[in-house]
């Protein structure tokens, strides 16, 4: 029996040499496999690892998700899901029970695709990221433009061509990202998280072409969604055709049909800008002749038939009427021009920047053509009240007391220009001047 037993050699195993044996035997054999099945028992642990049991009729097995793969999953697993799992088996030595170690799960029935869409639109529509009360209105005149797009291809070219039509001079900026592959989406977060943190661009443009269901799928991904949601600037998606949805489009603050229209939402246009200066203009000078014409019967009116009474003290007062009138009319035509210079001159500030100084100077000379009218206005004004003032100055000139010295009178006055009207009041020899009607003749007193 000794020698028959020295015959064979015993192999013995501890149960960790013979667990992880099998461990070995079943990851070399049974690696990226798939395996349907329907998902139970789901559990999400503190540390980010998903575990559920993986069954059909007749068996079961134990699956396990590392954090790192949940989150790439485009589809979450979820209990009563029917789903095709790709991984590989492992053993677990605690237990000594073997799992699978999933890697990637696609649904059963309902394309893969489609259902991470609509699972992550729920998601996000339960967080409130959909709502239109979050959506931020679009800056009326963006200067600098930041774009997330591939710095190639037809897409740049078409919006730059746009900008440059619709409003030339503004300031664009491209951060390129690759729109579609590995990679993609961090470089479109980055691109959009740079715009935000930078706080350069007013206004920030997603933008891609058109593709299929997989080629838009960077901008279905959450991570992309939640850059767009958290960005400090309104956010434009231009992702696709007019046809194609993408998460990012309902995140956005505004969703284009395509990259162009994206461009052609985002500015206005020059023309536009320029026919709000010609209306503005318009108003300005309405305004100013309304003012001339309520001034002008105000002057018309006042005090022509008081001026017969008392000849002296109306006229001047008349007099002291118009320059007061004249003032006023001046003041108010040069509040009303300050105020529409004024106006231009923060339409020409802005306009300039976009190097609009070719139509700002045209509605510079119509400004000045209006100001020399209502100068032209004043000075008719100043002329009609110096008309009224000349038949009432003659008229004072004719009751002057001087026009009696025409008649042979004369007047004694001192050589201060006093007049003499008591010769007490004179001494002897001293010297007085009498005054004619032509010159005046000096005579000593006796």
């Amino acid at each position: 029996m000794d020698q028959i037993s020295l015959g064979f050699e015993r192999r013995q195993f501890s149960v960790s040499e013979l667990t992880y044996a099998i461990a070995d035997t079943m990851q070399a054999a049974f690696s990226g496999i798939w395996v349907s099945g329907e998902i139970s028992g789901l559990k999400m642990a503190a540390s980010g690892h998903c575990y559920f049991t993986l069954k059909d009729d007749e068996a079961q097995i134990r699956c396990a998700v590392w954090r790192n793969a949940y989150r790439l999953l485009r589809a979450k697993p979820q209990d009563g899901m029917l789903v095709l799992a790709r991984g590989r088996v492992e053993v677990y030595p605690p237990r000594g029970e073997y799992q699978l170690i999933v890697e990637t799960v696609e649904p059963l029935g309902l394309g893969a695709l489609q259902f991470a869409f609509d699972q992550l639109r729920k998601k996000l529509t339960a967080e409130g990221l959909f709502d239109p009360a979050t959506k931020r209105p679009l800056p009326a005149f963006p200067r600098r433009i930041g774009i997330v797009t591939s710095p190639t291809g037809s897409v740049i070219r078409d919006m730059l061509h746009v900008f440059a039509r619709r409003f030339p001079g503004l300031h664009i900026r491209i951060y390129p990202a690759l729109v579609q592959g590995q990679g993609s989406i961090e470089q479109v977060v980055e691109g959009i998280e740079y715009f935000s943190m930078t706080t350069w661009a007013d206004l920030v443009i997603v933008a891609r072409g058109g593709g299929s269901l997989e080629d838009l799928w960077t901008f279905n991904e959450e991570a992309v969604a939640r850059a767009i949601a958290n960005c400090s600037v309104p956010v434009i998606s231009a992702v696709g055709h007019e046809t194609d949805f993408t998460i990012a489009d309902f995140v956005a603050d505004l969703r284009a049909p395509t990259p162009s229209a994206a461009a052609e939402l985002a500015v206005p246009t020059k023309d536009a800008l320029l026919h709000q200066v010609q209306v503005m203009t318009r108003r300005v000078g309405q305004a100013i002749q309304f003012r001339v014409s309520q001034s002008a019967r105000r002057l018309e009116v006042q005090g022509v038939e008081r001026a017969r009474m008392l000849l002296e003290r109306r006229l001047y007062r008349y007099a002291q009427r118009v320059d007061e009138l004249s003032s006023a009319a001046s003041r108010r035509l040069e509040n009303k021009v300050g105020m529409a210079h004024r106006t231009w001159m923060a339409a020409d500030t802005r306009l300039r920047k976009q190097d609009l100084r070719l139509k700002i100077a045209q509605a510079n000379q119509r400004l000045q053509s209006l100001v020399s009218r209502q100068q032209s206005a004043i000075k008719r004004i100043e002329s009609r009240g110096k008309s009224r003032l000349i038949p009432l100055a003659s008229a004072l000139a004719q009751l002057s007391p001087l026009k009696i010295l025409d008649r042979g009178y004369s007047i004694v006055e001192t050589m201060e220009g006093q007049i003499v009207t008591d010769p007490a009041t004179i001494a002897t020899n001293q010297s007085l001047n009498v005054r004619l009607a032509k010159g005046r003749l000096p005579v000593k007193a006796l």
